[in-house]
Order: C-alpha cells, then sequence, then structure tokens
C-alpha cells in the first residue's frame, strides 16, 4: 500500500506542467473572453458581447471558418489517400522502397517557414518554377498567380500541405499495414477474392486504426497550419486564405482586441473538439460495421 502510494508521486511533475500550461491558460482564457481587454487598460466584464459579435455581426469570422473548414477537407481528403496508396506500394521492406519511404517523408523534417519560402518562390508568377515549367512544357496558358489570385490561393496551400506532410502519414500507414497478418490475405485470395475485395474486407478493417490517427492529426494540423499559411500570403488576398488561427492572431495583436480574440480562441478549440470526435465516431462505427 506504501510503495503504491510512492508511485502516485510521479504524477505529481506531469500533473504540474498540465495545470500550468493547460489548465490555467484555458481556465484564463475562458474568463478573459468574458472581458473587452485591449491588453492595456483594466478589464471591462461584457458577458456574452464577444461571442455574439463572433456568431453573428463578424462576417470575416465566418469567413475565416469557412476557409478553415475547405482547407481541413481538402488537406485530410487528399493526404489521407495519398498517404495510404503510397504506403500500399511501399509496405515491403525492400531497399527501393525504403528509399522512397525516406524521400516522401524527408518534407516533414523542414519547417513549416521553411516550406513556405520554398514554394512561396515556386509559386512567384514571374520567376517561379511552377510557371517556368508550366511554359517550357507548352502549357503556359495554365500559368497562374497561385498566390495572389483568390479564387486560388487557399487550394494552392492545400497542396503545399498535403506535399510537407504526406511522407508523415506514410509512416503510420506503414506500421498499420505491416501488423496485418499474411495468413488473412492468404485465406481471402484462396476464397477466390480479388485484390478490391482483400483490401475492402482485410485491409480497410484492419487499418482503421491507423486511418483514425491519421485523420485526427491531420484535421488537427490543417487547423493549426498558422505558420505556413502566414509566411506564405498572411491570410490575403482579400481575406481567401484567412484561417481561424491567423485571425485569431491578427485580432489580438493588429487590432488589441484580446477580449474578443480569447472568445475567438474557445470557438476555436470547440470546434477542432467536436470535429475531431465525430471523425472518431464516424471511423469506429466504419470499422464495427
Amino acid at each position: 500500500m506504501k510503495q503504491s502510494k510512492t508511485l502516485y508521486l510521479f504524477i505529481i511533475p506531469g500533473l504540474f506542467l498540465y495545470l500550468l500550461f493547460f489548465v490555467y491558460p484555458t481556465v484564463n482564457g475562458l474568463i478573459l473572453s468574458f472581458t473587452d481587454w485591449d491588453g492595456f487598460s483594466s478589464k471591462n466584464w461584457i458577458g456574452l458581447e464577444n461571442y455574439k459579435k463572433m456568431l453573428v455581426d463578424d462576417s470575416i469570422f465566418m469567413k475565416a471558418l469557412t476557409n478553415n473548414l475547405k482547407f481541413m477537407l481538402g488537406v485530410v481528403i487528399f493526404q489521407t489517400l495519398l498517404s495510404l496508396g503510397f504506403s500500399i506500394l511501399l509496405v515491403k521492406n525492400s531497399k527501393s522502397n525504403i528509399f522512397f519511404r525516406a524521400l516522401y517523408f524527408f518534407p516533414t523534417i523542414l519547417s513549416s517557414i521553411s516550406v513556405a519560402f520554398i514554394w512561396g518562390f515556386m509559386y512567384n508568377p514571374n520567376v517561379g518554377v511552377v510557371n517556368n515549367v508550366l511554359g517550357r512544357i507548352g502549357l503556359e496558358a495554365l500559368a497562374q498567380n497561385w498566390l495572389g489570385d483568390p479564387e486560388l490561393a487557399l487550394y494552392s496551400i492545400v497542396f503545399v500541405q498535403v506535399w510537407a506532410h504526406t511522407g508523415q502519414m506514410l509512416v503510420i500507414f506503414v506500421a498499420g499495414l505491416q501488423s496485418i497478418p499474411e495468413e488473412l490475405y492468404e485465406a481471402v485470395y484462396l476464397d477466390g477474392a480479388t485484390k478490391w475485395q482483400a483490401f475492402k474486407h482485410v485491409t480497410w478493417p484492419m487499418v482503421t486504426p491507423a486511418a483514425t490517427i491519421v485523420v485526427a492529426y491531420t484535421t488537427i494540423q490543417s487547423f493549426k497550419a498558422f505558420d505556413l499559411i502566414f509566411a506564405l500570403t498572411g491570410g490575403g488576398p482579400v481575406y481567401s486564405t484567412e484561417i481561424l488561427s491567423t485571425y485569431i492572431y491578427h485580432t489580438a495583436f493588429q487590432s488589441s482586441e484580446f477580449g474578443y480574440a480569447a472568445a475567438q480562441s474557445m470557438g476555436f478549440m470547440l470546434i477542432i473538439a467536436m470535429i475531431t470526435f465525430g471523425q472518431f465516431k464516424l471511423l469506429k462505427g466504419n470499422r464495427a460495421s
């Protein structure tokens, strides 16, 4: 009994850090969200006014939320499908497969700012690689101002995000695929199953736990793509790439509306929690069926 009590002491450092760096800032942010604090003067209690403004009166917040949902859907769909497809092709531990896994994983080790500078140069409408390549292969009509066109900018950044993190998700899927017993495939192929039927009835149900991690992580990642978007476009042009994290930054540090930014942060956290919970339930339901 005394030994078990001693073991609880090992929880204290981690619990202290959790309370200090998560619980305290969250509670403090929640309290701040009911004030009109501008970062300098005293805090005045205004109740739910910030939340009313956010949900009813602030069209830019709704624009940022819409952009974030578009960005999330694009990244989750393409990153998940590509990483799963590549992992199926590269699941065996041959030298060539290991090389390509490392090659696809390489962008993940770069910082988001580095990725932004690389792709900012590549998307440059005058000297960028993308438009130059299109011109050299006779497709100059497809050359665009990729980050300057409000219709294209968000989707151009989706491509960059997918490029940067597909290799990271690939590794998770490879681990999930390698854990599937070969006997299951031998059994279904003996029963006359096609490759698609083997994928549908063996591969996908067995790899769903890995897919759940990939989808949840990718979702959170897409909502936190502040540094990539801020370095590439700063939220422009005309708010076309403004997402919740960049808008919260602009609200707090450019407009000095820290109380309102805190309310936006609470809404931001709630949205991520709801979407992630829904994804877990959906993927768990698919696995059970």
